[in-house]
């Protein structure tokens, strides 16, 4: 069943209890000085929307949708400011997963998946250009995502800045790496850097990164599937935290 909320006052109240829609349907066409304050808002925050025709929101739900319809996220977010914290109190050494567009729903759940089984504390990705946390990336994760925190951040470089001054020293997965995986030392407090299926980790990313890694590999292909290259890593982690040599 998909999960969305319709109507203009709705949508409003949504935003006022600080919750993020994944997604909205906008009506062509649509005036009126109550659609303005929410197309405002949905402008500021950069959510995704569509402007489309009337027929397209009615196969969605035939109810009276006043011409938006919002697809809201099958979790609740965290807040990354507030989950360090609590991570270091615990005593535990901090264990994050950063996605830099990642935008299939199967790869997210899988990513998820092995973050959630390697102990990982989080998983962080930007508000824009990101897969939907929805159903099917839920199914694929097994359930991981509805265990394992997700945090969304409206600006991945002041993340970055974020994390470093936290004391989490930031590593990118990139075949374009001059270090090897199995010879980084990566038992601190650690974020992984993961990019995008098609260009990787973005330029911005690998700049404000403290340490470029890559898996070694001996086929011919080039690269891995963004999901295993990210358990690879994390299992790595997880050996030198459990069983340093």
């Amino acid at each position: 069943m998909e999960n969305y909320i319709f109507g203009l006052r709705p949508i409003l109240e949504l935003f006022e209890e600080g919750k993020i829609p994944e997604k909205v349907l906008i009506q062509k066409g649509l005036e009126g000085s109550t659609f303005q304050k929410l197309f405002q808002i949905i402008r500021e925050k950069e959510i995704p929307f569509q402007v489309v025709p009337q027929e397209k929101l009615n196969r969605v739900t035939r109810k009276n949708h006043q011409g938006v319809i919002a697809w809201i996220a099958e979790i609740e977010y965290h807040k990354l400011e507030m989950l360090l914290p609590e991570i270091y109190e615990k005593g535990e050494t901090p264990l994050l997963v950063l996605l830099d567009k990642i935008t299939d729903v199967r790869n997210l759940g899988a990513i998820a998946r092995s973050a959630e089984c390697a102990g990982a504390h989080a998983i962080v990705m930007g508000e824009k250009s990101s897969a939907p946390v929805n159903a099917d990336a839920i199914k694929t994760s097994s359930g991981a995502l509805t265990r394992i925190p997700v945090c969304k951040e409206r600006d991945l470089m002041e993340t970055i800045a974020f994390l470093k001054e936290s004391g989490i020293q930031t590593v990118a997965c990139t075949e374009k790496a001059d270090n090897n995986l199995y010879e980084s030392k990566l038992t601190g407090p650690l974020a992984i850097i993961m990019g995008s299926e098609e260009k990787g980790i973005s330029k911005a990313c690998l700049t404000m990164a403290d340490q470029k890694i890559s898996i070694p590999q001996r086929g011919q292909i080039g690269s891995l599937n963004v999901s295993v290259a990210a358990g690879i890593v994390l299992f790595e982690v997880l050996r030198q935290r459990e069983f340093p040599s």
